[in-house]
């Protein structure tokens, strides 16, 4: 059977084959994704489109917190983080506010980036590890 739409394919497949890492990954990249696109659609007064971007970007929100190890200093700190930036988001739906969105979009790019650059890390010790 040809896939009718062979890109959402590679995109479902992509998904079913990545780790744990690369899933959070793609999960912050749909949260900063989201983000942009809810403020061009406010700032574009598309309110509807706004809102499926923020609930979106919350939804995204407590699956991260949900999978957080809280145990760990870390993890009490990202929950506390989400919760804001949760908390930011519900106000910026309501006032349909641009620079709360822009907000809490610069703490998710931020996040991300540092996740991306925490595996990186990790890979490049384990292959030292590996190598040594």
């Amino acid at each position: 059977m040809i896939a009718k739409d062979p890109y959402k394919n590679y995109q479902q497949n992509a998904i079913m084959c990545a780790g744990p890492e690369e899933l959070t990954t793609m999960l912050y990249n749909r949260l900063v994704k989201d983000l942009k696109l809810a403020q061009a659609h406010t700032a574009q007064k598309e309110i509807q489109l706004s809102h499926n971007c923020i609930t979106h970007a919350q939804d995204i929100l407590n699956h991260l917190i949900n999978t957080l190890d809280t145990s760990i200093e870390v993890g009490q700190n990202l929950e506390q983080m989400y919760d804001y930036m949760n908390r930011r988001l519900v106000e910026g739906n309501l006032k349909k506010d641009v620079e709360i969105l822009q907000e809490v979009a610069g703490f998710a790019e931020e996040i991300r980036d540092t996740w991306v650059q925490a595996i990186k890390q990790a890979k490049l010790g384990a292959s030292d590890a590996s190598n040594g």
